[in-house]
């Protein structure tokens, strides 16, 4: 079968691709949120410190890291439908995990859980490659960026559940910050369940159809020389260090955020969970919102351009943020709305890139240790924050990830 042949065909299936992915990452993002808000805090209050709430979110962030290359292989073998519908499995036994670390009050089986927790992550990112397979090279940035987009409904509410989580598991005898992990359990079975009825047909299956046999990669090192290819290619370099800095800065600030502002005083732990649950919401907001006119951006104005917009807004983001003090809450959601929109910034263009710098035979496996790469990244700017900011403040937790911007412009200034 041909690509012409294929025409409308091709056109109808990858419009129910994106609306399929679309509703799943949006659900899903209901899950994954409120993990992001409450799972330091957890992490805090199960070992005591500030030092532990790092550690519980770069759990997190290195469980999205890892994971990602089993569920790209799994993908590359059997079809993002398999790879994403697993993904979502194993995140509903980690969030299960973490509430019964919780129950216990176990730091290591708490990390265990949210590295498996991560997973929905993982799958969350590995959603928008699945929107490309089948786009056109010239809507590609924002096919790409409308799955990033359906993220913001599920994200944005999600901070705000974290309250009446903790109200829900207080209710049925849980501790309460493990009410929220719970409904992130029943939320990622649902996602689960609804790709492996809709996501048909697969969209990496069916594009490999309309090409034809492609070549096969052996399974020996074939991450390593996935990396490669992308790496020798100059706007596969850019896209691969735009999505890793990009990441790395988000997440070092933003998971640092809520203990930063848990040190504000005259509110109560249930008022100071909500003004979090907001600046979260506003942040995670700037993250997905704005993707669209990101994805259309990236393809008018370029990839490159889109990159150097994102490394602006990063630097501002870190600039704004980091003079707040913990009460300055409208402060906070500012800089943390601009930290968003340099992320989306960073991940659609610099995505879009790496897609685009690899033969069709690698794509998968490329895009799975991009993300590997760009969780490892983000799995230590987490873990030294909570030192950072034990050592320095809020303040040298924002200096350090302004500094992780200067290897981005170096290598966008280098073409």
């Amino acid at each position: 079968m041909t690509t012409q042949q294929a025409g409308p065909d091709l056109g109808r299936v990858q419009r129910r691709t994106v609306g399929v992915l679309s509703g799943a990452v949006a659900l899903a993002g209901l899950g994954v949120t409120v993990g992001i808000t409450i799972g330091g805090l957890l992490a805090r209050e199960v070992a005591g410190s500030d030092a532990a709430a790092g550690l519980g979110q770069t759990a997190g962030v290195l469980g999205a890291a890892v994971l990602a290359v089993p569920l790209a292989r799994l993908s590359d073998r059997a079809g993002r439908r398999a790879g994403l519908a697993a993904g979502y499995a194993v995140a509903v036994g980690g969030a299960l995990l973490t509430v019964l670390a919780a129950v216990l009050s176990s730091l290591p089986l708490l990390l265990a859980g949210l590295f498996a927790f991560g997973a929905a992550t993982a799958c969350g990112l590995q959603a928008r490659y699945a929107a490309a397979d089948l786009a056109a090279p010239e809507r590609r940035g924002r096919d790409l960026s409308l799955v990033v987009w359906a993220t913001t409904v599920g994200s944005v509410l999600g901070p705000n559940l974290a309250a009446p989580g903790a109200d829900l598991g207080a209710a049925v005898g849980l501790p309460a910050l493990g009410g929220g992990f719970a409904v992130s359990a029943v939320v990622f079975a649902l996602v689960a369940a609804a790709l492996v009825a809709g996501l048909r047909p697969d969209p990496l299956l069916f594009s490999r159809r309309l090409r034809g046999p492609v070549e096969a990669v052996p399974a020996r090192g074939r991450t390593r020389t996935a990396l490669a290819a992308v790496w020798s290619s100059p706007g596969g370099r850019l896209g691969l260090v735009a999505v890793v800095v990009s990441h790395a800065v988000m997440v070092g600030v933003m998971v640092m955020t809520p203990v930063h502002m848990g040190h504000a005083g005259g509110h109560d732990d249930a008022t100071t969970l909500r003004l979090v649950g907001l600046v979260i919401s506003v942040h995670v907001a700037g993250m997905y919102l704005f993707s669209p006119l990101v994805g259309w951006l990236a393809d008018r104005a370029g990839r490159r351009a889109t990159v150097a917009v994102g490394g602006g807004l990063l630097l501002a983001a870190v600039a704004l943020a980091g003079t707040a003090p913990p009460e300055a809450t409208g402060r906070l959601g500012a800089g943390l709305l601009l930290l968003g929109l340099g992320w989306s910034c960073g991940l659609i263009a610099g995505s879009t890139l790496v897609t685009e710098s690899v033969p069709a035979d690698v794509r998968p496996t490329a895009q799975g240790g991009t993300d590997l790469v760009m969780g490892l990244g983000a799995a230590v700017a987490g873990a030294v924050g909570g030192p950072l900011l034990a050592a320095g403040g809020y303040g040298l937790v924002a200096g350090v990830s302004a500094a992780l911007v200067l290897p981005l412009a170096l290598v966008w200034a280098r073409p």
